[in-house]
C-alpha cells in the first residue's frame, strides 16, 4: 500500500523531534538545542545534538543527520514506508493507504513484514489467553497464581500458546500469512520431511519489544512438568531480534529510568512483572543471558546509573561478577543488591510491598568495587596468597573506569577496604594498564606482518592509494574524479570555502547586510559566475541562483524539506552548531558579538578567500603549462597571464592580512 501525500505531509508536520528521539535516548537541554550520548555509535562524551527550532537532529562523531522521518528509519533499520507508519500510529494518525503495484508489493520491505506477522502472533496468543477455555483455565490461572494483575497482564501484552502442534500456523495461514515468513520470524519449525509445527505449545507467553514498543521476539515457559522439555525457551535469532542488544521491559520501563535517572536490572521476566505492578517501573531484564555490551550501551540511553539485583546465590553471583568489568568501561556507576537466601527480587517484593523493597534497596545495595571486594575476601579469608589475588583482581576492575576521578575514589576506598597502601594499588594499576598497551601493541605489530599479507604500495588501503594517485603527475582523469571531494583527508581548502560560503548563504541568505542588500544578492554579486569544484556544493549554489532570478531567497528551510536526501544531509551539518554560549553569560550580563554581528566582514572575507584560492590554484596551472610549452611567445602569454594572478593573490592577502612569502 502507498501512503497519501497529504498524510505524509500530516505526519511530518505532527512528529516533534525532541518527542521522537526521546523514545529511545535521554536528552538534557542545553541552550536552545538539546544533547546526549549518540544511539548510533559508542561514546562517552555526548555529540549528539537535536534542534527543535529546525526540527533536525546532527551527531557531531558519526555524522548521521535528519529529521524525525530519518532518525525512525536510522534508529529501526527500517524504510522510508515503514518509518511513516511507525510515525503515524506513535501519534494516532489514520493512514488511510493506496493499493500498490505488483512489482510495489514485490519489493515491499520484508523487514516490516516480520514485523506484521510477529505483532499478529502477540495478538493471537494474548487473546487464546483470554477469551479461550484452555487459556483461561492454565495460562491465565498461572498468572493470577503469581499475583500478576489485568492491567499487568495488559501492559506486557502477555499470552498463552495452545498445547497443539499448529494451531498459530492454521490460524496464520487462514489470515494469508506466508509459512515462509513464519519461520523467519522464529514462530514455526519445519522437520525434514517437510511437516511445519508451532515452536511454542502449552505455554505462557512473554512478548519480547524493542525500545520503540513494537513486537520483536518472544519467550515462553512451560506449566506441565516435562523432563524432556525446557522450562524455558525463547526465539531464535532473527533480522528483527538479535538478543544480545535486547533488554525484557525497556519498553515499559524507558520513561521511568529516564525519570527516576536510574535502571534496576534483573535477570529474569516475572521478576520485572513484580517489581514494574508494585510501582518500581525503571526496571528491566537480560532475560537469562549474560550481559552484553549492546546492553549496557542500551541502559545508558536513559540513565548513567545501574543497580544489578541478585538473588542469593553465591555461585552464581561469583560468576556473573566476572563479567561485570565491561559496565564499568563503558562508565556507568553500577551498584549491586542481593536478597536473602531463597528471594529472588521477583518474591521479595511480593513477601514484603513496594515500600519495604525500596528501602531495602537503599540499604543493601554496595558500588560494584565494594561488593566485589567484600565477596572476594570472605572467599580468601586470611589466606595471603589469595588475598594477593584478590587485590590484583579488584585492581583490574577499578583500572577499567574511565573517568580518573572516580578511579581516584574507589583506590582511596578500596585501599582502606584491603588495608593496603593505596599508592600501591595505583602503582599496579598503572604496570597494568601498560602491559596491556604493549600486549596490544605487539598484536597489531604482529597482525600487521603476519604470513599472507602483503608489503609495500599492494597491501595500502585503498583510500590512501586514490589519494598517492590523486597526486601523481600521470594519474588519468577518471583518478582523480574517484576521490571523494567531502573526505577528509582527500579534501582541499578551496572546498572548505566553498563549503563556507554555502553555510553563510543558508544560515544569513535573507539577512540584510544594508538596505536592499541581502547577504544572497551580495554573494552572489561577488561570485559572478563562477563554479564549485565540490559537486553537491556547486548544486545547491546553482538552485540559490535560481531562486534569486526568481525573487526567492532560498535558505536552510528549503533545502532541508528538498528531495534530495544528500542536500538534506550537508544542510543539517551547516545550521547545527555543536557549542552553545552559557544561558550564565547573559545572567551576568556579559556581551559576546554573534555571527550575525561580523556578518559583513564573514562575507567578504570569505569570498576573498575563495577568489585567493581560485587565483592560486591557476598560478599552478599556468606554471605546469609554461614548463611545457614550446613556442616562446605562449611563453610569454603565459607569463603575463602569471604576474596577473599574482597580483590578484598579493592584494586578497593584504586585504585578509595574511602575510606574504
Amino acid at each position: 500500500m502507498r501512503i497519501p501525500e497529504e498524510t505524509i505531509d500530516r505526519i511530518r508536520q505532527t512528529a516533534d523531534i525532541i518527542d521522537v528521539v526521546s523514545d529511545y535516548v535521554s536528552l538534557k537541554k542545553r541552550g536552545q538545542n538539546w544533547i546526549a550520548c549518540c544511539p548510533f555509535h559508542n561514546e562517552k562524551t555526548p555529540s549528539f545534538n537535536v534542534s527543535p527550532v529546525r526540527q533536525i537532529y546532527k551527531c557531531f562523531g558519526c555524522g548521521k543527520a535528519g529529521d524525525p522521518v530519518r532518525f525512525v528509519m536510522d534508529i529501526e533499520n527500517i524504510g522510508y514506508p515503514e518509518a511513516l507508519r511507525h510515525l503515524a500510529k506513535k501519534y494516532g494518525i489514520e493512514v488511510a493507504e493506496e493499493q500498490l503495484t505488483p512489482d510495489e508489493l514485490i519489493r515491499q520491505n520484508e523487514r516490516e513484514s516480520l514485523f506484521i506477522v510477529l505483532n499478529f502472533a502477540k495478538d493471537f496468543y494474548h487473546s487464546h489467553l483470554l477469551k479461550s477455555d484452555e487459556g483461561q483455565s492454565i495460562g491465565l490461572s498461572y498468572f493470577r497464581e503469581r499475583g500478576f494483575l489485568d492491567n499487568t497482564v495488559q501492559s506486557f501484552e502477555l499470552g498463552y500458546s495452545s498445547d497443539q502442534w499448529d494451531a498459530l500456523l492454521q490460524e496464520a495461514t487462514r489470515r494469508g500469512y506466508r509459512a515462509e515468513l513464519l519461520e523467519k520470524a522464529g514462530l514455526v519449525l519445519s522437520k525434514e520431511g517437510g511437516k511445519t509445527y508451532d515452536r511454542f505449545r502449552g505455554r505462557v507467553i512473554f512478548p519480547i519489544h524493542n525500545v520503540a514498543g513494537r513486537v520483536i521476539a518472544f519467550g515462553a515457559r512451560i506449566l506441565k512438568t516435562d523432563k524432556n522439555q525446557p522450562k524455558y525457551i525463547n526465539s531464535p535469532e532473527t533480522e528483527v531480534y538479535h538478543k544480545s542488544q535486547v533488554l525484557y521491559g525497556i519498553f515499559q520501563a524507558k520513561n521511568a529510568i529516564r525519570q527516576e535517572d536510574i535502571c534496576y536490572l534483573t535477570e529474569g521476566y516475572t521478576d520485572v512483572l513484580s517489581l514494574h505492578q508494585a510501582g518500581i517501573k525503571n526496571v528491566v531484564a537480560s532475560s537469562g543471558t549474560s550481559l552484553t555490551i549492546e546492553q549496557i550501551r542500551l541502559i545508558s540511553r536513559f540513565t548513567q546509573n545501574v543497580t544489578i539485583l541478585y538473588d542469593g546465590d553465591a555461585a552464581g553471583i561469583k560468576a556473573a561478577l566476572r563479567g561485570l568489568d565491561m559496565v564499568l568501561e563503558e562508565g556507568l556507576n553500577v551498584s549491586v543488591a542481593t536478597f536473602p537466601d531463597g528471594d529472588d527480587p521477583d518474591s521479595y517484593v511480593r513477601k514484603v510491598g513496594a515500600e519495604t523493597f525500596k528501602k531495602y534497596l537503599s540499604q543493601h545495595s554496595n558500588d560494584f568495587i565494594t561488593f566485589k571486594t567484600d565477596i572476594l575476601l570472605k572467599d580468601a579469608g586470611d589466606n595471603p596468597f589469595k588475598r594477593a589475588e584478590i587485590i590484583s583482581e579488584v585492581i583490574q576492575s577499578i583500572s577499567k573506569i574511565p573517568d580518573p576521578i572516580k578511579r581516584q575514589v574507589f583506590f582511596q576506598k578500596t585501599a582502606r577496604q584491603l588495608q593496603v597502601d593505596e599508592q600501591t594499588l595505583i602503582s599496579e594499576s598503572n604496570r597494568m594498564v601498560l602491559s596491556q598497551q604493549k600486549q596490544q601493541l605487539k598484536q597489531q605489530q604482529d597482525k600487521a606482518t603476519s604470513p599472507g599479507r602483503a608489503s609495500g604500495p599492494a597491501s595500502m588501503p585503498e583510500e590512501l592509494t586514490e589519494i598517492l594517485n590523486d597526486f601523481s603527475v600521470e594519474a588519468p582523469p577518471v583518478e582523480r574524479r574517484a576521490v571523494d571531494p567531502l573526505n577528509p583527508k582527500t579534501r582541499s581548502s578551496l572546498s572548505y570555502q566553498e563549503e563556507e560560503c554555502v553555510r553563510l548563504l543558508v544560515n544569513y541568505g535573507a539577512h540584510e547586510l544594508e538596505p536592499d542588500i541581502s547577504v544572497c544578492h551580495y554573494m552572489l554579486s561577488e561570485l559572478g559566475n563562477m563554479e564549485f569544484v565540490t559537486p553537491v556544493f556547486n548544486e545547491m549554489l546553482r538552485e540559490i541562483r535560481e531562486g534569486f532570478v526568481a525573487n526567492e531567497i532560498r535558505t536552510a528551510d528549503y533545502f532541508l524539506k528538498h528531495q534530495n536526501q544528500e542536500y538534506q544531509h550537508q544542510v543539517i551539518g551547516l545550521v547545527t552548531f555543536r557549542h552553545q554560549l552559557s544561558e550564565n553569560w547573559l545572567k551576568h550580563e556579559i556581551y559576546v558579538p554573534t555571527e550575525v554581528d561580523k556578518l559583513a566582514d564573514a562575507a567578504f572575507s570569505n569570498i576573498l578567500r575563495l577568489k585567493k584560492l581560485v587565483a592560486e590554484q591557476r598560478m599552478r596551472d599556468i606554471k605546469q603549462q609554461i614548463v611545457q610549452a614550446s613556442d616562446p611567445a605562449e611563453s610569454d602569454r603565459l607569463m603575463v597571464e602569471y604576474m596577473h594572478y599574482k597580483k590578484v593573490d598579493i592584494e586578497i592577502g593584504r586585504l585578509l592580512g595574511t602575510v606574504i612569502s
